[in-house]
């Protein structure tokens, strides 16, 4: 049916970045989410188990998500939910779509979205380890000589040329959002998270 299901897409790195999908949600502790991009429903089938009121959205019908939509377009009231999760999914559409998604996805959020991006960036890890006191772990930047060759279903990623963190993060602002934190994953740096709050006064309008 998809790729998604293929063995070769669900790897260990893949796995871990569920984890960081699945924790950063039921942190925020919402009443009801939206899962943009339902992927091989790993995230939202987990998140209903655990008892949360999960609606999936996705634009291909074959994938039988609840809502059969674009994230440009969503047919959803204004602040519908409590938190909007959007995984590894924007990279998919052009970038010159990116901001009108981004207003998109702050319209129908009623105070926080979770958004993980493909992030090219060199990264060097450090890993410091003291048994039985603490383990520390760290994700260095550094400059790529070379870009990397963008994935074939995506259009755009992260440190690609033209496409720096510092832009991202404009547009996100622009939006509407706070970035409450950003972060790369140490055991799989090319998925970076983005924890975003609708400012204070529109969440409880």
């Amino acid at each position: 049916m998809s790729g998604y299901f293929d063995h070769s897409y669900d790897n260990k790195r893949r796995f871990i970045s569920y984890w960081y999908q699945i924790n950063e949600i039921l942190r925020l502790v919402p009443s009801n989410v939206l899962e943009i991009g339902i992927g091989n429903g790993m995230v939202s089938n987990y998140l209903r188990n655990r008892g949360l009121n999960v609606t999936t959205l996705d634009i291909r019908e074959e994938l039988s998500p609840d809502i059969v939509a674009g994230v440009l377009d969503m047919p959803l009231d204004d602040g519908a939910f409590d938190v909007v999760a959007c995984y590894e999914v924007l990279e998919h559409i052009a970038y010159d779509s990116f901001s009108a998604a981004l207003s998109e996805i702050y319209r129908v959020c009623g105070r926080s979205t979770v958004i993980s991006l493909p992030d090219q960036s060199r990264a060097i890890k450090l890993l410091f380890n003291v048994p039985g006191i603490s383990e520390k772990k760290y994700l260095v930047s550094a400059p790529r000589v070379r870009g990397i060759e963008l994935d074939a279903y995506h259009k755009w990623e992260i440190g690609a040329k033209g496409y720096p963190l510092r832009k991202i993060i404009h547009e996100m602002e622009t939006a509407g959002f706070s970035i409450t934190s950003t972060y790369r994953i140490f055991e799989h740096p090319y998925h970076r998270f983005f924890i975003l709050e609708k400012s204070r006064h529109e969440h409880i309008a």
